[in-house]
């Protein structure tokens, strides 16, 4: 800049500074759980046990499934998203925007994964005596570890993706006003304006 002050060249060296670490720190913050949902989704991909009471897999249990398929689509969210925050430009309404919707989806389908799962494996290790059910993990040991390190796992990724939201809506309402409608009050219904 040809007519700044030596002040104002620093401060927009600072700026450039701070958004490159705040970048470089989301970048990993957002590749953080593609590692972690890769481990979670080959640990219970490859969960099966076969012993003299049958075979598991698990495929066998809807549940898992879905856990396989909510991690698998992090994982590639995850990817995707680290390499748009990686590039450097100015962050518009409705990158801000897209960023925290989609944060706030996969955090919620992430931790909806994770808490069937859990409900799972609770009743797989201790039964449910009101309708008969018998723990299982007394016969299939290994498949349940399996299990409940894939979970355990899953909620981490959870963890990730909340400090991610946070993020995403610190950006998005910090430089961006909250979208303000016009309300015409057509249906009756009194509106209160303070």
């Amino acid at each position: 800049m040809a007519g700044s002050t030596p002040l104002q060249k620093r401060e927009l060296e600072d700026d450039n500074e701070n958004s490159s670490s705040m970048r470089t720190a989301e970048t990993m913050l957002r590749l953080l759980p593609m590692g972690l949902c890769v481990v979670a989704l080959v640990i219970m991909l490859k969960n099966q046990q076969t012993n003299d009471y049958g075979s598991i897999t698990y495929s066998d249990l809807g549940t898992f499934r879905y856990l396989v398929h909510a991690n698998g689509i992090c994982a590639g969210y995850s990817l995707l998203s680290a390499i748009v925050a990686v590039v450097p430009r100015p962050i518009t309404m409705s990158r801000a925007w897209t960023f925290f919707l989609l944060d706030q989806i996969l955090t919620y389908a992430i931790l909806a994964a994770g808490a069937v799962s859990t409900e799972v494996v609770y009743l797989a290790y201790k039964g449910d005596t009101a309708v008969t059910w018998s723990e299982s993990c007394g016969s299939f040991g290994s498949f349940c570890h399996k299990a409940t390190a894939s979970v355990s796992i899953t909620f981490i990724v959870s963890l990730c993706y909340a400090a991610l939201s946070l993020l995403s809506s610190y950006r998005l309402f910090s430089k961006f006003d909250a979208p303000v409608g016009s309300y015409n009050n057509k249906g009756g219904i009194e509106i209160a304006n303070y």
